[in-house]
C-alpha cells in the first residue's frame, strides 16, 4: 500500500530543512527528497557568521544539526533521488515521481534551491569557498576579506550592489566586466561611477575584459584576465575573487507543473508562498523574489510549513478563499 504523506518537501537545503522541522514537529508525516544529500549550496561554506545564534559555524555543521533536529521530530529523508515529474491526482493528493518510484503527498513544498552561475575557468572549482578565495556572495563573505585585495566579476544589478558592499571591507576591489557598459539600473551605475571618480576610491574598473583563470597555491593569489577587444592578457594580484554573474534555479523539472519566470524562478503569492497548483507551496532560493540568504531561506521554509498546516486543516475551502480573507498564523 502506498504511503500518503501529509507534506513532501523537494530539496533538503536550509529552506527544506526549516520546513521539515516545523512540519514534523506538528506531527505531520513528512518526507524530504533531495537529488544529492542534505545541505544545498551552504554545505560547502566553511565559515558562517551571519546566521542568528551562531557567531561562527561551518555550513556542514549547521546542516547536520538541522537534519538531526528534523529526524528527531520524525521527518523521513530520501537522498540521492531526483524528482522527474509532479502530477496533481485530485484536489487532495499530488504524485511525485522519482524514476521508477512514486510518492503521494497531500501537500508539497518546493525547496529546490538554485545554483550560482559559474565562470567555468581553470582554478574556479579548486578554490570554491571563501577560505580559499572564490566566493559567490558578497553579503556572506565580504568580512573575510577586510583589508585585502579582491576581484569582482559581473555587470548587473546584483554585481554592482555586491561589489559596492565588498568594497567597504576590501582595501582594493577591481570590478571586471565583459562589456563596455554595465547592464545595471542607472541609479546603481551612477553610484558606482561617483565612487570610482573619487581620488581616494578603492574601486577600479576593468571593462571589456573577461576572467580566463584563477591561480594560486593553496588559495587565490592572482586572477588572469583578457581584454575582449585586444586579446591582451593581464594578471591581477589579489586575495580572492567574487563572482556575481547570476543564479540558476533548480526548477527545470517543474516547467509543465507550476508557473515559472523566463529565468526559471517559481511564481507564487509572496505572503502565503502558494503556487497556482492547489496544495503546492514554494520556499527559498528557487522562488521569485527570494533574498538568496541562509536566514531568509530558513524563514521561507518555516512560513511554507505554517501555510501548509493551515491548508491541511481545510484544503478545499482554504485554497480557494481570497488571500485577504485567510487567517494569518498570528490569528490561529
Amino acid at each position: 500500500m502506498t504511503t500518503v504523506y501529509d507534506s513532501i518537501i523537494i530539496g533538503a537545503g536550509p529552506a527544506g530543512l526549516g520546513a521539515a522541522i516545523y512540519a514534523a514537529r506538528d506531527r505531520f508525516k513528512t518526507l524530504l527528497i533531495d537529488r544529492y544529500y542534505p545541505g544545498g549550496q551552504i554545505i560547502n561554506t566553511d565559515r558562517i557568521e551571519n546566521y542568528p545564534g551562531f557567531e561562527n559555524i561551518s555550513g556542514a555543521d549547521l546542516i547536520m544539526k538541522m537534519q538531526k533536529q528534523a529526524e528527531n521530530f520524525g521527518a523521513e529523508f530520501k537522498n540521492g533521488t531526483e524528482v522527474t515529474n509532479l502530477k496533481q491526482l485530485d484536489d487532495k493528493n499530488i504524485q511525485i515521481t522519482c524514476g521508477k518510484e512514486a510518492y503521494i503527498g497531500k501537500s508539497v513544498i518546493l525547496a529546490c534551491g538554485s545554483d550560482y552561475k559559474k565562470l567555468g575557468v581553470p582554478g574556479e572549482a579548486e578554490f570554491r569557498n571563501a577560505g580559499a578565495g572564490v566566493s559567490y556572495c558578497g553579503t556572506c563573505d565580504a568580512p573575510f576579506f577586510k583589508g585585502k585585495k579582491v576581484v569582482a566579476v559581473g555587470g548587473g544589478n546584483t554585481a554592482i550592489e555586491e561589489a559596492l558592499h565588498v568594497a567597504k571591507f576590501a582595501s582594493e576591489l577591481t570590478l571586471v566586466h565583459r562589456r563596455k557598459e554595465f547592464r545595471a539600473t542607472e541609479i546603481l551605475i551612477e553610484e558606482l561611477m561617483s565612487k570610482v571618480s573619487c581620488a581616494d576610491c578603492n574601486i577600479k574598473l576593468k571593462l571589456e575584459s573577461v576572467v580566463i583563470a584563477v591561480e594560486g597555491d593553496k588559495k587565490v593569489e592572482t586572477v588572469k584576465i583578457r581584454n575582449v577587444q585586444t586579446n591582451a592578457e593581464e594578471y591581477l594580484p589579489c586575495d580572492g575573487i567574487f563572482i556575481f554573474v547570476g543564479t540558476v534555479p533548480n526548477t527545470s523539472f517543474l516547467k509543465d507543473f507550476v508557473d515559472l519566470t523566463e529565468s526559471g524562478f517559481v511564481k507564487c503569492n509572496t505572503g502565503f508562498l502558494r503556487t497556482k497548483v492547489q496544495g503546492v507551496f514554494v520556499a527559498g532560493d528557487c522562488r521569485l523574489g527570494a533574498a538568496m540568504q541562509l536566514a531568509t531561506a530558513v524563514g521561507d521554509g518555516v512560513n511554507a510549513a505554517m501555510m501548509t498546516k493551515q491548508y491541511l486543516r481545510d484544503p478545499k475551502h482554504w485554497w480557494h478563499k481570497p488571500l485577504t480573507d485567510q487567517a494569518m498564523p498570528c490569528e490561529w
